[in-house]
């Protein structure tokens, strides 16, 4: 275990083995959580929305239904998409 001081401004230092071992580099993001008494830090990606919602609309774009008749109403096909999204996020959280 490192041991970490707090600086002014609330600033600190991630130990070098800290930051290698989460694969972290300047500028990326923590997400800070108190839980039960004990900070936890927890990297995070920050996508700019249009630019997300830009490749979503892409990616809907050069999708081809190829699943048995009758075809999804476009409500089921989006709660299929939630659904593989919520996925995703529990195993890759």
């Amino acid at each position: 275990m490192s041991l970490v001081r707090l600086l002014r401004g609330g600033q600190v230092t991630l130990p070098a083995e800290t930051r290698k071992a989460l694969k972290l580099t300047e500028g990326d993001y923590l997400e800070a959580e108190v839980r039960e008494g004990s900070l936890v830090l927890k990297p995070v990606t920050v996508l700019d929305r249009k630019s997300a919602w830009a490749a979503v609309r892409e990616a809907q774009r050069r999708v081809r239904y190829r699943g048995p008749e009758p075809r999804p109403s476009p409500e089921e096909e989006e709660e299929q998409v939630y659904e593989i999204v919520r996925e995703f996020r529990e195993h890759h959280g």
